[in-house]
């Protein structure tokens, strides 16, 4: 509880920016379709009183720029989402609406092992949280055996909280710290309403119970990729088979997916076609690496 009331004062911090424009390499993708557009995460940002330098780029898409942070003393992750307009319309309310919701589930967590803390807002659309070592789950990657064990308690700590994490279908949302366990870090999509806001309302719980079983099924599905030695027979072959509420849930969001990928594939056709994540840097390297 200590460090969950650390967690919680922290996150109310300020840091320093001081953006840079252009000062980074050209991009491959045209600026529009990056979060910061023109803009570049700053060499160097003071966070809580300490100086910051940038060591590298996760990640940089439409919605938002995640980057490592470091001084002496410990490595920070900085997440900024969407701040520039796209053909002149105005979307930092849409990145000011996300790290909101990002950073509502990581206080609604801060207490439960495998989320990073949060450490201080960046900005109007950013935040800064706890750096974690380990590397992004793929498939083939061989887990320890209690991995998959770890996450399937992880996930029910979250659904206990009344929320539902949503994008476990990614293999990559998932790390494997370097001290071989589970950790969840990504929350942009994670489902939590607050009963005030009618969290508790019959629709909200049942579209949670959807999702949340959603969730249950994508973690059966992360161990068919990374241990089905650990499965049964049985739970091996119907993990093949979508529930009802997974195909559901694909067929609204199908229409949105395709309606991106084309504009964007008109917009940027270098990466039409490309494999890996559009935004992603370096997905397949060690967190941290140099």
């Amino acid at each position: 509880m200590r460090r969950a009331r650390g967690a919680e004062k922290r996150s109310s911090l300020k840091s320093s920016v001081d953006w840079n424009i252009d000062t980074m390499p050209s991009r491959t993708t045209p600026s529009m379709l990056t979060a910061l557009g023109k803009q570049t995460m700053p060499d160097h940002v003071d966070i809580d009183g300490a100086n910051y330098r940038l060591r590298r780029v996760f990640k940089h898409d439409f919605f938002a720029l995640t980057a490592l942070y470091e001084n002496a003393e410990r490595k920070v992750v900085v997440k900024v989402n969407r701040r520039a307009p796209f053909f002149g319309v105005p979307l930092s309310w849409v990145g000011r609406w996300l790290v909101h919701r990002e950073k509502h589930a990581l206080r609604r967590l801060a207490d439960v092992e495998g989320v990073p803390r949060l450490f201080a807002d960046f900005g109007p659309t950013g935040m800064v949280r706890e750096y974690i070592e380990g590397r992004p789950l793929e498939r083939g990657l061989h887990v320890p055996d209690d991995f998959h064990e770890r996450l399937r308690r992880l996930v029910d700590r979250i659904h206990a909280r009344g929320m539902a994490y949503v994008d476990l279908e990614k293999c990559e949302n998932v790390l494997l710290g370097t001290d071989g366990r589970p950790y969840l870090f990504d929350f942009q999509i994670s489902w939590s309403l607050p009963a005030r806001w009618g969290g508790e309302t019959w629709p909200a719980r049942r579209i949670r119970q959807w999702l949340q079983n959603g969730d249950r099924y994508h973690l059966v599905k992360l161990q068919r990729r990374t241990r089905p030695d650990q499965l049964l027979p049985e739970v091996l072959a119907a993990s093949y088979h979508k529930p009802w509420y997974v195909r559901w849930f694909s067929r609204v969001t199908r229409p949105f997916t395709l309606v991106r990928r084309t504009i964007l594939g008109r917009v940027d056709p270098r990466r039409a076609g490309a494999r890996g994540e559009r935004g992603r840097l370096d997905s397949n390297d060690m967190l941290g690496a140099t």
